[in-house]
């Protein structure tokens, strides 16, 4: 269970976050909407570390975290960029297993193995070979969903996970997420879409411009 406590973020004299508090419930979805400019995003980074708040607690499972200041955040807390953000020269398998050996010190054989996993289980088997822009839109979100996972995260977070892929792909989106959710994965959605957001919601955050609600 991931709970904010009073969180508060400003930028010089504006204030974006204003003691914000909320529990997000073991293998729940929150989704979190509003206009563009309201701090969606801004809330997202605090939350996995990219952004510091300035006043304000984070507890995961009842124990003080702070996401800022922890040097292994992505076991954790992973997220999903909204443009993806894979590496364009590592090919599919080598995105997926670079942190895992890197950060969670896995052997390359161990890396691979739980990478050729998560391929299989996103319907991406036949392209761990292939280069980021070898892939459609699509493919590079599921590749950017298996390398957040192959860090075993205890939640999951998305910025804006329909707005880089074509409208008729938001079922997809859709279906993949609440597969993740009906294998126990904790998720924080950030969505300017409401429809969306609304159907695969556990629970919704509303957020507008120097206040949340």
């Amino acid at each position: 269970m991931l709970e904010l406590k009073n969180i508060t973020k400003s930028f010089g004299d504006r204030t974006i976050i204003n003691k914000l508090s909320l529990t997000v419930k073991d293998g729940e979805i929150l989704s979190i909407v509003g206009p563009s400019g309201a701090g969606k995003t801004t809330l997202l980074r605090c939350i996995t570390g990219l952004e510091q708040v300035d006043s304000g607690d984070f507890l995961v499972d009842g124990k003080a975290f702070d996401p800022y200041t922890n040097r292994t955040n992505d076991s954790v807390i992973g997220v999903v960029f909204q443009n993806f953000e894979l590496f364009p020269h590592l090919t599919v398998r080598q995105n997926i297993t670079l942190a895992p050996t890197m950060v969670l010190k896995q052997s390359e054989s161990e890396a691979k193995a739980a990478a050729n996993k998560l391929l299989d289980r996103l319907n991406l088997g036949d392209h761990g070979e292939q280069y980021p822009y070898q892939l459609s839109g699509g493919q590079q979100q599921r590749v950017a969903i298996a390398r957040a996972l192959a860090m075993k995260p205890n939640v999951l977070c998305y910025d804006e996970p329909t707005s880089a892929l074509d409208p008729n792909l938001r079922q997809e989106v859709e279906k993949l997420i609440l597969g993740l959710k009906a294998d126990g994965m904790t998720q924080i959605v950030v969505s300017h879409d409401l429809t969306f957001a609304e159907n695969i919601a556990d629970e919704m955050l509303h957020v507008e411009p120097n206040q949340t609600k």
